[in-house]
Order: structure tokens, then C-alpha cells, then sequence
């Protein structure tokens, strides 16, 4: 009972070390937890040390005030700072509006899957959401008559053939060949995987009706692959005498690639697939389940890229397939992949699911309260006013009626009837729902714009990313309107400043020269070589590469000139390349070997800089005596080295 008791104190001294105030500026405060998440965030490489710490939290004193000034003077309410922001909102809001949770899980879900290709035959008796309720019950029967016969040990492909709607059942027998994680509609899918192999599923409802499926074989996952085709056509009604024609001409092509012959080159002078000619004969990547199953086989079964097939046949025509590349499934579970695998599901059907889940999550944060049952009463007032006819006086209801509330704001019913209205434009939104299935669209879809509207109040992430952009705004146009406009237009201050601290602004040992930077060594070497000819024109050179070589020219320090030094007058300087790929190299006009002073113009970039600081200092003094700052040194101690 001690140990609890005490583990239980410990666990209130962190939880209040890490909620108490820090700083305190006027009569506002930084929280020793605001400060360790800047501090985390702007120090990744930094090791947290009492030092570090006390040099961050001055930065971030001197951050904290000049924001406040910046608010004091309502630089936050100019309609410039009001665009950005909301601009910024609008770019960020959308990664804030899904359920990351449910996105995570069916992200892992459909790594799991991902691993086998499953081989699938299927029965399907229509019976559509929308279908009468004798329809239905036809349907049902049917699909149970199936089930019996199919504990009866009857084959499967035969029942199909029986029973399924497939208008291709009496050709595949119900085989839908190999699928994979994504080819199916979610449902479908799910059953799929969690079917044993050789077994059957029970009966399963989908919106179009009910199916049976039996998993027929699995097999690790084949992955993606990328091939080129050289596609020999011939007319769909062709006879034996044209397919012979054409097969020969197909070998002929597969013979002189043998030897050698240019593939792409052949595929645009040959190839009649509309599609891929022009491109070399080059397809989008493809995984199981895109083409003709003999088609796919002989795609897979090449070894390795490069890799040119026997001539196939399909009913379309001859193929001869090269392999470019292969892309196999991922074995490890780590975030690249499972990224990749959200994003896939943020593109599925299956999105819908998570949808789901966010608008629950929404309408129990926003407090979601219904107002009005909606029941036959309401469809039947709903039905009225959509066919332009009167409502029954008894139903209660008018289009002022409140319907239900969303955080502060309330929804009338003539809101859902205006909603209704506007459905109606686009009929497959709604066929095979019902008013209760539309209700629910309609509830997700303003519980969706009120959140988004008030994310800020609802998600402290989103707000957080929002103010840290809105007060590096307001920093930026105070320091504009305090600071650096300023100390650029004091052109008197300026030179009064560099007198007095002339001493600070002298060269150091350098030389006069043309710094050259190009995108690679080979551009480098190539702009070396021809500088080398006539260095006196290297503006109209440079000029030549259209953008692709930065120059500039003056006086440098040592420091600032890449290559080995020191180098004489009318050398170029060693290649330096840079860790983005790119080289550096200078050209020497003149070398100086000693110390010497600047002039007020070569000094005049620097003293606005140190002129800037000095002016800075000056204000954050003001400032803290306008905003008196305290630090807390008892909470300090308590930051974790």
C-alpha cells in the first residue's frame, strides 16, 4: 500500500511539474511543457543540457514578446495575416478528417493480406438493397437452395452453373481466378481471407445481393510488375488461314528480337496496341487480377528484367511480352509501407468504414443532439414537399422544425429538404438507399463542414500547427515594420554606426575572383573547359547554360572560395562537390594576402545585419519592461536532461 501511495504522489508531481508555468511576460505565461515541445522540435541535434536549455529560453522569451507586440497592435487582424491563414488552413485541414485509427488498423489489415494471392470461385444471386421485399425473399431462397446443395458436397463450379446470376458462370464455372488484397469490394474481400482454404463461406449479404465464395488455392503474393508488349493483332471473326498468317509474323518479330533487334523500336512499327506503341510498348505497372490470367502467367513467370517471352496467344491476338521490372511485395511491416498501404485505402471504397468512424467520433466531440425522431412521420413530409404537394396538417412538422444540432449550430428540416432537392440532380448518389440511409448521409455530411470549420476547437494538433504558422506570420511582419525596414531606411544611422565600428569590418586574407557553381561534375568540367578559352567572357557563357550555372563575382575571404588554396592569380580552383550533387569552383583575379578595411559600400551588408541586431536588442528591453518577464527556476530545475 506505501509503494502505491508513493507511486501515486510521483505520478501528480510530474503530471503538475509538466503543466506548470515557466515564464510568465505581462500577464501572459509559457507552460514547461509549451516549452519542451519548441524545444524538442527546434534542438533535434542539440543535447538537452542546462545550458541548452537557458540559451533556448531566451530565444523563445524574445520570440513570445515580439508576437505580443505584434497582437497588441491588431497586426493579426490585417487582411493579408487573415488570407495566409486561412489559406494555410485550407491546406492542412484535410490530413485532420480522417480517423486515424481505423486508417492505421485497415492499413495493417491489408499488409496481412497483401502476403497471399487467393484464388477465388463465387456464387451471385442479385437481390439489389432497393429490390421488393418478395424479390428479396425469391433471392434468398435461392442462394439457400445453393447452400444446401453445396453441404450436400455438390461441386461448386456445377451449383454455380445451377444457381449464380454471373453472366459468365456456364464459360468460368464461378472461378474468379486469383485476386489480391484491393481487387475486390471490401466485404468480398474479407470473407476471401478469412475463409479456410477449400472450404466455402456462409452466405453473405452485399449491396447488389448474396453471394457464397469457396477459396480455391493461395499462393505468396506475386507483387507488381512493369512489361513492355509487341502485340500482333488479328480481326476478331479471323479464320485459321489469318491466324497463321499472323502467328507468322508475330515468330518473325520474336526471331529478330533474339538477335538483337531493338524492342521499343519494333513495337512502334508493329505493335497494334493503340496504347502502348508510342510508348515503346511500355505498360502501367500491374498486379494479378488486371489482364487475361494466360496473359499474367506469362508476364510473371520471366525471370528477371530484360527478360523476353515465347509468343503468346490471346483472343485478341500474338504477345510478346519483355520484362522491365518487378516490384514484389514488401515482407516488413514498417511505416514506408504501411504509408503507402493507408494511402491505398484513403483511394478504396473501404474509406467509407473510417468515414464511418470519424463521424461518430465528430458528432460525440461536437456533443451531437437529435431534436427530432426521424421517422415515417418525417419521410412521409419529406416525400410531400419533394412531389410539390401539401403536408398533412396533423404531421407535426414544418420546415422551421429543428432536426438535430451539431456543436452551437442547429439544423431545420427544411435544411434536409433543401438536401434532398439537391440529390435528386445526381441519382446514382442515392439508388438502393433508403430515407433513413440518405439521413445518414446527410448527418456525415454537416457533421464533415462543421468540424472542418471548427477544427481549431477540437483537434489541438490542428490548432497547434495553425497558431505556430499564424505567429510566425505576425513575427515576420512586425520585424518588417519594427526592424528591418527601418535599419535599412536609417541611411545616416547606418554610416554613424559603421564609424564607430569601422575596426570590425576588414577583410581577411582572400582574393578577387568568379565563384562558378553547376548541377553536376560533368557540366563543371565542360564550363571549366571552355572558360579556360576566353575567361573575360564569362557572363555571355554562363549565360549559354540558360540557368544551369549560378556565378558571382567580387571579393571573397578564404573561407567563402571553394577548392584547394591558395591558388594564383588567373587559376581556376579544384572541383568541390557539394553533398546535393552539385560542384563548386572558383576562378582567381587577384590575391590578398593581408588584412585590410572594408569601405563603407563592401561593409554596408554586414552593418545593416549587426545594425538590425543592435536595434533588436534595443526593442526586446522595451519590451520586457512592458511585459515584465519571470522565470520560474524552480520549475526549470525540474526540465529532463
Amino acid at each position: 500500500m506505501k509503494n502505491i501511495v508513493l507511486i501515486f504522489l510521483l505520478s501528480l508531481c510530474s503530471y503538475s511539474f509538466y503543466g506548470q508555468t515557466l515564464v510568465t511576460y505581462g500577464n501572459k505565461s509559457i507552460s514547461r511543457s509549451e516549452f519542451l515541445i519548441a524545444f524538442r522540435k527546434n534542438n533535434t541535434k542539440t543535447k538537452a543540457t542546462e545550458k541548452a536549455y537557458r540559451d533556448y529560453l531566451n530565444l523563445y522569451i524574445r520570440y513570445r514578446l515580439k508576437v505580443q507586440a505584434a497582437e497588441d497592435l491588431k497586426l493579426d487582424t490585417l487582411s493579408g495575416q487573415l488570407t495566409e491563414l486561412k489559406n494555410f488552413k485550407s491546406q492542412i485541414v484535410d490530413q485532420y478528417m480522417n480517423d486515424e485509427l481505423s486508417l492505421n488498423q485497415m492499413a495493417k489489415e491489408a499488409f496481412v493480406r497483401s502476403q497471399y494471392d487467393l484464388r477465388i470461385s463465387y456464387i451471385f444471386v442479385a437481390a439489389p438493397k432497393n429490390a421488393s421485399p418478395e424479390d428479396t425473399l425469391k433471392a434468398w431462397n435461392k442462394i439457400q437452395e445453393a447452400y444446401s446443395a453445396l453441404k450436400k458436397n455438390k461441386d461448386f463450379g456445377e451449383t454455380a452453373v445451377l444457381y449464380s446470376g454471373d453472366p459468365y458462370v456456364k464459360e468460368n464455372h464461378g472461378d474468379l481466378d486469383y485476386i489480391t488484397v484491393f481487387d475486390l469490394p471490401y466485404a468480398m474481400e474479407t470473407v476471401a481471407y478469412n475463409t479456410p482454404l477449400g472450404k466455402f463461406s456462409p452466405v453473405f449479404r452485399t449491396n447488389g445481393g448474396y453471394i457464397i465464395l469457396k477459396k480455391t488455392g493461395q499462393r505468396p503474393a506475386a507483387g507488381l510488375i512493369r512489361i513492355a508488349q509487341i502485340l500482333i493483332i488479328f480481326p476478331f471473326d479471323a479464320n485459321e488461314a489469318e491466324r497463321i498468317n499472323t502467328r507468322i509474323r508475330a515468330d518473325s518479330i520474336y526471331e529478330a528480337l533474339k538477335h538483337g533487334a531493338d524492342f521499343g523500336k519494333l513495337a512502334r512499327k508493329y505493335s497494334g496496341d493503340n496504347l502502348s506503341y508510342q510508348l515503346d510498348g511500355v505498360l502501367p505497372e500491374f498486379g494479378i487480377g488486371k489482364y487475361v490470367q494466360g496473359f499474367e502467367d506469362a508476364a510473371f513467370n520471366l525471370k528477371k528484367d530484360g527478360d523476353i517471352s515465347q509468343v503468346y496467344e490471346s483472343p485478341f491476338g500474338f504477345h510478346i511480352i519483355k520484362r522491365i521490372a518487378r516490384d514484389p511485395v514488401s515482407h516488413v511491416a514498417n511505416q514506408k509501407t504501411l504509408d503507402k498501404l493507408k494511402e491505398k485505402v484513403k483511394s478504396d471504397a473501404r474509406v467509407s468504414l473510417s468515414r464511418q468512424q470519424m463521424t461518430q467520433t465528430i458528432l460525440k466531440q461536437t456533443q451531437y443532439k437529435q431534436l427530432l425522431q426521424p421517422d415515417q412521420r418525417l419521410w412521409d413530409f419529406t416525400d410531400s414537399l419533394l412531389q410539390n404537394k401539401t403536408p398533412a396538417s396533423h404531421a407535426g412538422i414544418t420546415e422551421q422544425t429543428l432536426l438535430f444540432q451539431i456543436g452551437d449550430k442547429k439544423y431545420t428540416v427544411g435544411e434536409w429538404i433543401s438536401y434532398r432537392r439537391s440529390v435528386r440532380l445526381t441519382p446514382n448518389l442515392i439508388n438502393g438507399k433508403t430515407d433513413s440511409d440518405i439521413m445518414d448521409m446527410y448527418r456525415q455530411m454537416v457533421a464533415f463542414e462543421y468540424y472542418r470549420d471548427h477544427l481549431e476547437k477540437y483537434n489541438p494538433a490542428f490548432a497547434a500547427q495553425v497558431n505556430e504558422f499564424r505567429d510566425g506570420n505576425l513575427l515576420f511582419e512586425i520585424m518588417q515594420r519594427e526592424i528591418w525596414n527601418k535599419a535599412a531606411a536609417d541611411s545616416a544611422g547606418l554610416r554613424k554606426y559603421y564609424d564607430a565600428n569601422e575596426k570590425n569590418y576588414w577583410w581577411k586574407p582572400g582574393a578577387e575572383a568568379i565563384l562558378f557553381n553547376a548541377p553536376n561534375a560533368n557540366a563543371a568540367a565542360k564550363l571549366q573547359s571552355e572558360l579556360s578559352k576566353n575567361t573575360g567572357s564569362w557572363r555571355k557563357t554562363v549565360d549559354d547554360y540558360a540557368g544551369q550555372i549560378h556565378a558571382d563575382s567580387g571579393r571573397f575571404e578564404l573561407k567563402q572560395i571553394p577548392g584547394n588554396l591558395p591558388v594564383a592569380a588567373g587559376r581556376f580552383t579544384s572541383l568541390i562537390t557539394n553533398p546535393d550533387k552539385t560542384v563548386q569552383f572558383a576562378y582567381i583575379i587577384r590575391q590578398y594576402n593581408s588584412p585590410a578595411p572594408r569601405t563603407y559600400d563592401e561593409a554596408r551588408g554586414l552593418v545593416i545585419n549587426d545594425y538590425q541586431t543592435e536595434m533588436e536588442n534595443k526593442w526586446i528591453l522595451e519590451l520586457e519592461k512592458k511585459y515584465p518577464v519571470k522565470v520560474n527556476e524552480v520549475v526549470f530545475k525540474t526540465l529532463p536532461k
